[in-house]
């Protein structure tokens, strides 16, 4: 019942803009410090949101962009404008936040969305989902899309034991790891934004 030529190739392009290696030191930063219990919610929270808003994207993406004038250039400026806040933040060890709100937060965002659930996944989705003409092509797009946010919560949730090896030493090295890849990321997202924005004027 599935189409493993659209499965694989949905599920690659996710892969290469998920990027679940390259999440995990991002993920280690920014929930360094919480119990392990509560790390590994955050691990589940991140990816359910990032499931809900890909989904929602998937079905009523076209939809929604067209009702709120809104560009997918536009999309990736802001995203990559926020994530740059996030990596600022890693950058000059500035990552608390309000005791009563941080867990439910970092979950959120910038985890869930737009790490995760970014204007390239965003995208990606939308167009598998138009191009997929049969309930067999459908049906493979959401199974890689499924397969995608397993892989993403397996990697999350065993790179926590590396946290056990490293100590707090080596968390404050990743987090300014995690900072200079999440500024760098950021930063390419905001220049193809706006070479877009320039191609399309």
């Amino acid at each position: 019942m599935l189409d493993f030529a659209v499965f694989g190739s949905l599920f690659l392009t996710l892969f290469v803009i998920m990027d679940p290696p390259g999440i995990t030191p991002i993920f280690l930063a920014l929930t360094s410090g919480r119990p392990a219990k509560v790390q590994r919610r955050m691990a589940w929270q991140a990816v359910a949101v990032a499931f809900g808003v890909i989904a929602v994207f998937g079905v009523l993406g076209q939809q929604i962009l067209d009702y709120l004038h809104v560009s997918v250039p536009a999309l990736m400026i802001a995203g990559g404008l926020l994530l740059l806040l996030i990596a600022l933040d890693l950058l000059t060890g500035k990552t608390d936040e309000p005791t009563q709100t941080k867990d439910v937060n970092v979950a959120l965002v910038p985890l869930g969305m737009p790490l995760l659930a970014g204007p390239g996944a965003i995208v990606s989705v939308i167009l598998a989902v138009q191009h997929a003409d049969s309930v067999t092509a459908q049906v493979s797009v959401w199974a890689a899309i499924g397969a995608m946010h397993v892989v993403l919560w397996l990697a999350m949730r065993y790179s926590l034991l590396i946290i056990r090896v490293i100590r707090d030493g080596g968390v404050v090295l990743v987090t300014r790891l995690a900072g200079m890849m999440l500024s760098a990321i950021a930063v390419q997202q905001i220049i193809n934004g706006v070479t877009q924005v320039i191609r399309g004027g």
